[in-house]
């Protein structure tokens, strides 16, 4: 199996101190926590997309960038680029660029995207949103692909014998579609041969695994060989200690402060407690072997080779969030890398062997 670490750059304040870092503070954060994902071994570090509160991630290729600057061989992944806001020849330009600037180590992790306020910002519809994403999508996926385009869509002007610069480094990158409902996102993924990653953060694991599974039906019937389809899924939080009673006490504050939240916000959270989170969710809040053994399980229904941790401290110390992330690499990672075969990311252009 390999393992990301994942932020959406959220900018509250601290869930346990109340304590807001500055904006400038923020970012630092998020390119230090790739740093220490590179040192620690693990596979990639992924940076979300999002255009309204309470999230500063609206310029992914940015801060990509810099973290591309500041790291050799660690994958660079979006999570997720939202092509339904884009215009996707102006995405496939920053994209390109910063394919250069990584020596071939980004992977694009597209979504349509589920915020209200950012679709306002960009005058996109409920009702167009799905259709702005696949016709994003396939014109990104031609202008990777082809030197000259000619194309004509419903949502940005047409192309007639379009040459866009750079060419990229990767003649051909892989494209991973994000989704946590949309059948939609699924089969466009299977109809072009592309891996699907899973949200699984905010449900018990029941609905995931059953898209994963209309996913890989999909697959078959789009002509695909069922033993070339690729999964991920994303975890809704992380924390190992070396008792799980350690581990659970540790991030009951956390986890108290983030129900709060929701509840301030009218949303009544699916799991109310920390007890039901690390009995029902993707929470992996425990000892090594819990930990272990509840990654092995959802693996059983989803299949998927490829996971993502938090890459943020939410409400941990500095020190507590680097024990358990070492924690993670020293004693679980070794097992899930052993217990789950996966295919290796592609390096870096400078690179002599695979990761």
């Amino acid at each position: 199996m390999k393992v990301l670490l994942v932020t959406l750059i959220t900018h509250l304040p601290d869930p346990v101190t109340g304590r807001l870092r500055s904006t400038t503070g923020r970012f630092r954060e998020v390119v230090e926590a790739a740093v220490l994902a590179e040192e620690l071994g693990f596979d990639g570090f992924g940076v979300g997309e999002r255009h309204e509160r309470p999230f500063i991630s609206s310029a992914p290729p940015v801060v990509l960038s810099h973290i591309a600057a500041r790291t050799r061989t660690i994958r660079l992944f979006t999570a997720v680029t939202t092509l339904s806001l884009l215009d996707p020849v102006r995405a496939y330009e920053d994209y390109a660029t910063l394919d250069h600037l990584s020596d071939g180590r980004l992977e694009l992790i597209i979504g349509k995207g589920n915020g209200a306020a950012q679709a306002r910002l960009f005058g996109v519809t409920a009702e167009d949103q799905w259709d702005r994403s696949r016709e994003g999508y396939e014109l990104f996926r031609r202008l990777w692909r082809e030197e000259r385009v000619t194309w004509s869509g419903r949502y940005r002007p047409a192309l007639t014998e379009a040459e866009t610069w750079p060419r990229p480094l990767q003649e051909t990158i892989r494209i991973w579609h994000g989704s946590a409902t949309s059948r939609d996102s699924v089969d466009l993924a299977a109809r072009h041969g592309d891996p699907i990653f899973s949200a699984n953060v905010v449900n018990p694991i029941e609905p995931y695994a059953e898209l994963v599974r209309y996913y890989r039906q999909r697959w078959v019937h789009h002509g695909h060989d069922p033993a070339d389809a690729l999964v991920g899924a994303g975890t809704a939080g992380f924390y190992a200690a070396r008792t799980s009673q350690e581990a659970v006490e540790t991030y009951r504050p956390i986890f108290d402060a983030r129900v709060a939240a929701s509840r301030r916000l009218g949303v009544e959270p699916v799991f109310p407690t920390i007890e039901d989170a690390v009995a029902r969710s993707s929470l992996l809040v425990g000892s090594p072997q819990q930990i272990v053994d509840k990654v092995l399980r959802q693996h059983g229904q989803l299949g998927h080779e490829v996971m993502h941790l938090r890459a943020d401290q939410d409400g941990l110390t500095a020190e507590a969030h680097r024990r358990s992330l070492e924690l993670f690499q020293a004693e679980v990672a070794p097992v899930l890398r052993r217990e789950i075969p996966s295919r290796p990311f592609r390096p870096p252009a400078s690179a002599a062997a695979p990761l």
